[in-house]
């Protein structure tokens, strides 16, 4: 019986602590000055953005979204492997007048926010839009983005999609040609947002399907989510991955490869026209004749006084050339330099002088 009555107030308490939940030091401080957040209950290793955002209260959330918030001071923190996490936050005037909070919301992962009631010191003080008591808007069903990339968007296109959702009317009044506000963000910045009217009425208990066009920038890709706004308050969020326009790329690297040789083919065109003819070109079939130069060469380096006299050639051509025989010794011809008689050289003419 202990065991029962003490049950539920053992669960109270840790249904209460996986909560996300946020702390100050400090519930008021200055421009330039700083204070430390401190959180638990928001899981382990999330990364979160800490934010100070104006005109807004813990119990009616970011009016005007993040576009009341100074974005450029904000800090983002991961939290340990309890869930908690503690860092310091520059205090800055957010861009729409206080009463402010301090605004803790999840990066990655399951969507979670808590808020902290903060004051600027020296910051403007408004009180809060009237709340809307008439027709209001909650989304039913899951978003989801219809369309797919085309051809030109492989090669840097605006990717565009079809934001479809289910709203229903939850007010005691109908909504005529509502006016969302659909913003697109690309990792961790802060959404754009672009007002987008559909036709048509929806009356009180009553749902409809809507779809509005999403179109991001030329040549986006990596991690998009597309959000939905109405009223000043966040309606559902829905993540787009888009692919890296590889075509892109592809014209790149044929260009580099293309203009390169382009200017070669050109250069080398133009140093062909201004180059100077060298003399010896042009001249290939002069060394055909190479070989009959080579058969005359022996008949013009004879000098003319080695030839015979012409009763000498009669008598050289009359005679037999034998192989075994040189042209000295020859039996049929005389000593070579004897031009004379041969009686003036036998011994018995020498002998009777």
């Amino acid at each position: 019986m202990l065991a029962i009555v003490l049950l539920p107030l053992s669960a109270a308490p840790a249904a209460a602590a996986d909560k996300p939940g946020v702390k100050l030091s400090k519930s008021q401080a200055g421009t330039g000055g700083s204070i430390t957040v401190t959180g638990s209950g928001w899981g382990s290793k999330r990364l979160l953005m800490m934010l100070i955002c104006g005109q807004s209260v813990p119990s009616r959330g970011v009016i005007g979204g993040t576009n009341s918030c100074a974005n450029a001071d904000g800090r983002a923190v991961t939290t340990d492997a309890k869930g908690t996490f503690s860092k310091k936050l520059p205090v800055a005037e957010p861009p729409r007048p206080c009463p402010c909070v301090v605004h803790v919301a999840t990066v990655t992962g399951e969507k979670a926010a808590a808020d902290a009631i903060f004051m600027v010191a020296g910051h403007s003080v408004e009180p809060l839009p009237p709340e809307e008591t008439g027709g209001r808007l909650s989304v039913l069903t899951d978003t989801r983005l219809n369309g797919s990339s085309g051809l030109l968007t492989w090669f840097g296109a605006p990717p565009s999609r079809s934001f479809a959702f289910t709203v229903g009317n939850t007010g005691t009044s109908a909504i005529k040609n509502p006016v969302f506000q659909v913003g697109t963000a690309h990792g961790v910045f802060a959404p754009q947002w672009e007002e987008q009217q559909w036709r048509g009425t929806i009356a009180p208990g009553k749902k409809a399907r809507i779809s509005l066009p999403v179109e991001l920038s030329a040549g986006a890709h990596g991690d998009y989510s597309v959000s939905l706004k109405y009223g000043g308050k966040v309606l559902a969020e829905q993540p787009w991955g888009v692919g890296r326009p590889w075509g892109v790329t592809l014209f790149w690297l044929l260009l580099c490869v293309v203009v390169p040789a382009a200017v070669f083919r050109i250069g080398m065109a133009l140093v062909e026209r201004v180059r100077p003819r060298r003399p010896g070109r042009g001249g290939r079939h002069r060394g055909l004749r190479l070989p009959e130069l080579t058969v005359r060469l022996p008949k013009s380096i004879t000098p003319a006084t080695s030839s015979p006299a012409p009763s000498a050639r009669a008598r050289t051509s009359t005679t037999p050339t034998l192989p075994w025989f040189t042209p000295d010794s020859d039996p049929g011809t005389p000593a070579a330099g004897q031009l004379s008689a041969p009686q003036e050289n036998s011994p018995t003419t020498k002998g009777n002088t």
